[in-house]
C-alpha cells in the first residue's frame, strides 16, 4: 500500500517577495516528481505576496515578521514529509529536481542530506562559478569553513537529521544556513549530484547579504562550538582578525567590543592546543 505521506516536504520561506514568489511556487508545481506537499511560510509580507500565495493549491502558514530561519523551522515542524526540501523565494527549481533527489536517497539510503548543482544568475546575467565555490560530497566539514558549500535551494534533508542536530538557530540574522550546515558536515557526508536544477538569482536590493555587513561575524559565532579543533581555530583567529581590522579603520566599537576579546581567547586556545600537541610527540 502506498505511503498517504507525501515523500518530500518543500518549504518557501517568504518575506515581501511578490515579484518573485509566483516563478519560485510555480517550478514546485511544475515537479515531474509529485510525492510532495508544498508549504509556503508567509513572514510577516506587507505587499501583494499574500494575494499572490491564494491562488495555488499549496498550504499557506502566516506569521509576523520574525525572519527566514524561524519561517523554515516554523515549516518543518508544520510538515509531515519524511524529507525536507527548501526553496528561497527569489529562486526556481527545474523540473526534474525531487526526481533526481528521490532517485539519489532511493540508492542511497544511508545518506542523510542531499544537494544538487545549481546555476547562478546575478543582474540577469549568468556567472561562472569560481573553483572554490564548487560544490562537493562526502565529509566537507573543513572545506565548509571559509565560505558556504551547500545552498539552501539546492538541499533535501531526512527529517530525522534535525533530530540529531536541530533546528536553524533563529538568533543568526544571516549565515545561518552556514550555521546549521557546520553542525551537520561535522558528522554526516553529503550527497552530492551534479546536475544543475537549481536556479539562484542575486543582485536585487532587499537580499540579506546586502543589508548586513562584515558577514564574517556570523560566521565566525557559528565556528566557536568548534575551535576545540586546530584548523578550526586557525580559521577562526584569520576572520576575527579581518573584522577587526576593518572595525579600526571604520571605528566600529561594536564590533571592536565583541571581537578583541574572542581573539584573545582563541590565541589562548590556539597556544593550549599547540603545546598539547607537543607534549603528546613527547
Amino acid at each position: 500500500m502506498q505511503n498517504t505521506y507525501p515523500k518530500f516536504s518543500v518549504i518557501i520561506p517568504v518575506f515581501n517577495r511578490e515579484k518573485f514568489i509566483k516563478r519560485a511556487v510555480e517550478s514546485v508545481l511544475n515537479q515531474t516528481y509529485k510525492n510532495f506537499e508544498l508549504i509556503v511560510v508567509n513572514d510577516g509580507s506587507t505587499d501583494g505576496t499574500l494575494n499572490i500565495l491564494k491562488n495555488y493549491p499549496i498550504k499557506i502558514i502566516n506569521q509576523k515578521n520574525r525572519g527566514v530561519s524561524a519561517a523554515r523551522n516554523r515549516g518543518i515542524k508544520a510538515s509531515v514529509g519524511d524529507i525536507i526540501a527548501f526553496l528561497d523565494s527569489d529562486d526556481e527549481w527545474k523540473k526534474d529536481k525531487l526526481k533526481t533527489q528521490a532517485n539519489f536517497f532511493i540508492k542511497n539510503p544511508n545518506y542523510k542530506i542531499h544537494q544538487t548543482d545549481e546555476i547562478w544568475i546575478r543582474d540577469k546575467k549568468f556567472l561562472n562559478k569560481k573553483k572554490i565555490h564548487q560544490k562537493k560530497e562526502g565529509f566537507i566539514f573543513y572545506d565548509s569553513l571559509n565560505l558556504c558549500l551547500i545552498s539552501p535551494s539546492a538541499v533535501a534533508i531526512k527529517r530525522e537529521l534535525f533530530d540529531e542536530v536541530g533546528l536553524f538557530r533563529e538568533d543568526f540574522e544571516v549565515c545561518e544556513d552556514y550555521e546549521l550546515w557546520l553542525r551537520i558536515t561535522k558528522k554526516f557526508p553529503i550527497g552530492f549530484s551534479p546536475q544543475k536544477l537549481v536556479i539562484k538569482y542575486g543582485g536585487h536590493p532587499d537580499q540579506l547579504s546586502k543589508k548586513y555587513y562584515a558577514m564574517d561575524r556570523w560566521r565566525v559565532r557559528a565556528m566557536l562550538p568548534f575551535c576545540n579543533d586546530r584548523k578550526v581555530l586557525d580559521v577562526a583567529i584569520k576572520k576575527c582578525k579581518i573584522l577587526i581590522d576593518g572595525a579600526k579603520k571604520h571605528n566600529n566599537k561594536e564590533i571592536l567590543e565583541e571581537f578583541e576579546p574572542i581573539l584573545k581567547k582563541l590565541t589562548e586556545q590556539k597556544a593550549q592546543v599547540s603545546s598539547n600537541l607537543q607534549e603528546d610527540q613527547l
